[in-house]
């Protein structure tokens, strides 16, 4: 059975090998994760800074996504996550579903997501959200961008 509950600094170590084996592809497909995606004190440092659940299956750590308040009722996704054993089996729209449950007070919901991740933009389309721009976050990285989506509840 699958939980979607608020995550611990203890939590940390177990989701930091959810989240490599996660992101395993588009490392390979970029050449590159998430900046600081593999680091442990990136993990407990954001779990102490925001809104951070932990995806349970059977009492092991299967995902994560994390939620900031941006004000007036606008909450920013980011990090959503699931081990590469447990994709394609509705967990990510049930953990999108719950977390829009738990933040009723959200009139926008906003997130960005690799361009060449189309996995990822067809599962926030059918969310609901709607691509609203694109744009280069890492200067090192030439031919890298993110397209930005927004969900206006």
């Amino acid at each position: 059975m699958i939980t979607i509950k608020r995550a611990t600094v203890e939590d940390a170590e177990e989701i930091l090998d959810v989240k490599i084996r996660a992101f395993k592809e588009e490392v390979e497909l970029y050449g590159f994760g998430p900046p600081g995606y593999d680091l442990l004190e990136n993990i407990t440092k954001t779990i102490s800074q925001c809104f951070y659940y932990k995806i349970v299956d059977d009492n092991k750590i299967v995902g994560g996504i994390g939620v900031w308040d941006k004000g007036n009722r606008c909450y920013g996704i980011g990090s959503v996550f699931i081990d590469l054993a447990y994709q394609s089996k509705g967990i990510g729209s049930l953990a999108m579903e719950c977390i829009e449950k738990k933040f009723p007070e959200a009139s926008k919901w906003i997130l960005e997501t690799p361009y060449k991740s189309y996995r990822n933009h067809y599962f926030y389309e059918k969310m609901g959200f709607i691509k609203i721009g694109e744009f280069k976050p890492y200067v090192e990285h030439d031919n890298f961008y993110l397209f930005q989506y927004e969900k206006i509840c």
